[in-house]
Parts: C-alpha cells; sequence; structure tokens
C-alpha cells in the first residue's frame, strides 16, 4: 500500500525577459540567479520547465546555483497557455467585464488546448508525495500555470486562475500532504530579490 508523504511545490514564474522572447534580460538574469540562491538549499535532484526559452533559460540559470548538478526537464504542461475559457455566467458581474475582455481573443483551438495542458499540469504536479513522487519539486514556468495550480489547491472556482498576478521569478510555494487540504505556504514571494529587481512583471497598480 502507498504512502502519503508531505511534499512541497516550488512554483516561480520566469525571469523577465527580452521583449522578442529570445531569452533573458541582464536584469531577468540576476533575477534567476538570486531565485536560484533562495531554491539552492534544497534537497532537490531536478528543475521542471516550460519548453519556453525565457522559463528554460531561468531554470538553467537557477540550477547553477546548486552545488550539485541537477537535471533539467522540459514539460509542456509546465507551459504558458490560458488554463480555462469561462462562460460569463460563472463571474461575478462586478468582474465579468474585464474577465471577459481580457478572453476575447483566445481561440476555441487555444482555449481546447490550455484547457487539456491545465489538467495535465494538475495530474502531473498537485498532491502528495505517492509511488515514488519527489518529496520536493521545483517548477519554472508561467504565471497561468501558478494561478491554475493556486486555485485547485484553494478549491477555488476554475476560472479564479484569472487574474495572472506573478512577478518575474516570484516564488510560490504549496504544501500537501498528512491528511490535511492543501495549503498556499507563500505567494509571489520576492524576498530574495534585492528592492531594484523586484516587481517587473506585476500590475503597476498592485504594487506595494
Amino acid at each position: 500500500m502507498s504512502r502519503e508523504k508531505t511534499r512541497l511545490l516550488y512554483l516561480a514564474r520566469h525571469a523577465e525577459p527580452e521583449e522578442d522572447g529570445s531569452g533573458l534580460t541582464q536584469v531577468g538574469a540576476l533575477q534567476a540567479e538570486h531565485l536560484g540562491r533562495r531554491l539552492a538549499p534544497l534537497a532537490i535532484e531536478r528543475v521542471l520547465h516550460g519548453p519556453l526559452a525565457r522559463a528554460a533559460e531561468t531554470a538553467k540559470v537557477v540550477a547553477e546555483q546548486f552545488e550539485s548538478d541537477l537535471a533539467l526537464h522540459e514539460h509542456a504542461a509546465a507551459g504558458d497557455f490560458i488554463p480555462r475559457l469561462p462562460r460569463r455566467e460563472e463571474i461575478p458581474d462586478a468582474w465579468a467585464d474585464t474577465v471577459m475582455s481580457f478572453l476575447g481573443d483566445v481561440s476555441d483551438d487555444e482555449a481546447s488546448q490550455g484547457a487539456a495542458l491545465a489538467a495535465e499540469a494538475i495530474d502531473l504536479l498537485a498532491g502528495p508525495a505517492i509511488d515514488g513522487r519527489e518529496a520536493v519539486d521545483v517548477v519554472i514556468t508561467h504565471a497561468f500555470t501558478i494561478g491554475v495550480l493556486v486555485a485547485h489547491a484553494l478549491d477555488a472556482p476554475a476560472w479564479r486562475w484569472f487574474p495572472p498576478t506573478q512577478c518575474h521569478a516570484g516564488l510560490t510555494v504549496i504544501r500537501y500532504g498528512d491528511g490535511a487540504p492543501p495549503s498556499v505556504v507563500v505567494a509571489n514571494d520576492v524576498s530574495h530579490l534585492p528592492a531594484h529587481l523586484r516587481w517587473s512583471g506585476f500590475p503597476e497598480h498592485l504594487r506595494l
């Protein structure tokens, strides 16, 4: 019989990217380095990342901060996608215009593919350590994907992956296991970043 073990899932948004998506800016490279130093004490053997260059390069810089060699694994479920296209009636009237306006250009194909990847992300990443799953996972991903996993952990309505509010190199940690509901231990934490490297990629009106 398999036994559940407590598991911490470390989710980080990629660092600041170049406008053309080719990699990281100088600021982004520094953000990734500081993120790696924050994560370096963890006893892990691999870092999972999405397929886009900004996530892959962030993962590479993060891994370089560890004393041991880490395996880097690319996975589409850690990529950038629209997780779910809600119906207007699912959303409270006060916010419906904002949400539906943001998602107005999403095609049926994008919505279908995104929903499948979101389900795969939950299957792959959510839940306690069972049947050999690593007790700790580090995933370099995107704001939407983090939103999906946080909403799932909190048993929130499925559309509440929105709004996608994650700083570049911000860290979110979800705790699974020991017979209790999942706990979002920290969300969008940027305490590992010096003040001048914080808040990039985050809506200006929400910055503290």
